[in-house]
């Protein structure tokens, strides 16, 4: 054995960084799934026990959200790490002549990678921007202060951007899993049809995207369009058309 060897650039891009890639991806979209299962569903049966539920947001939500945060930016940081450590990574990316796996294995990883990279932008730039108001106010609120009237209109937001991330996370598994996996063995594809299918996945996450930020109609309860958002068993719902519809768009462009 050589123990150098071990350590290479290669293996820590394609080994060590990916092994701490899924570890932190696995706290990340563990904790995503916390509280759009448990948490979200548990303080809404809270009900009129304001109290219960402020200590339940401030000793529990928050310790939650920190995990949360954090295991994003690690998830983000160590995927960035891998595509800049491994050797000649992104040589000849998309550019393969002819029906070629490795145009579909590219254009598998980079919807992957897109949503990734969109859903941590979610948690930082949406949901804990949001969560941060409703926690001040449980705080305050157990101090004896008066409650903030922007609290709910925050939880509301940071609700539904926590749902769409839910959403997107079944397709960006899938396509994370799947370019190493799946595609390579089961598709090919021109450099145009990958292209082709990485394009039309852009669209409709930005669609969705769009959606969940209140861009058609607004963020309140009574908006239609937000109905996929108001239970977590339609979010789940919603994750398995998405998947679906961006496999079936593979198949047509890639199989």
């Amino acid at each position: 054995m050589n123990a150098a060897n071990l350590f290479s650039q290669y293996h820590i891009g394609n080994f060590w960084l990916r092994y701490l890639h899924v570890l932190a991806g696995i706290a990340w979209i563990g904790l995503l799934y916390y509280f759009n299962f448990v948490q979200v569903p548990g303080l809404a049966a809270y009900g009129d026990k304001g109290e219960a539920r402020n200590i339940t947001i401030t000793q529990i939500a928050s310790r939650a959200l920190w995990w949360f945060r954090w295991a994003a930016v690690a998830t983000l940081a160590t995927g960035l790490l891998i595509v800049g450590v491994i050797p000649d990574y992104m040589q000849d990316f998309m550019n393969h002549a002819g029906d070629d796996p490795a145009n579909a294995k590219n254009a598998a990883i980079t919807v992957g990678m897109l949503l990734g990279i969109t859903m941590a932008a979610n948690v930082w730039m949406v949901i804990w921007k949001n969560q941060k108001v409703v926690i001040a106010n449980a705080t305050n609120v157990l101090n004896g202060g008066q409650a903030d009237p922007n609290a709910a209109g925050a939880g509301r937001r940071a609700m539904l951007m926590s749902r769409q991330n839910m959403i997107f996370s079944v397709s960006m598994l899938f396509y994370m899993v799947g370019a190493a996996h799946f595609y390579p063995e089961a598709f090919s594809a021109t450099t145009s049809d990958g292209y082709t299918f990485i394009i039309i996945s852009v669209v409709l996450g930005a669609l969705l995207q769009l959606n969940a930020l209140g861009k058609f109609g607004g963020t309140a309860a009574g908006n239609k369009m937000l109905r996929p958002y108001e239970s977590h068993k339609n979010a789940i719902i919603s994750s398995i058309i998405l998947w679906l519809v961006l496999f079936v768009v593979s198949i047509i462009f890639m199989g």
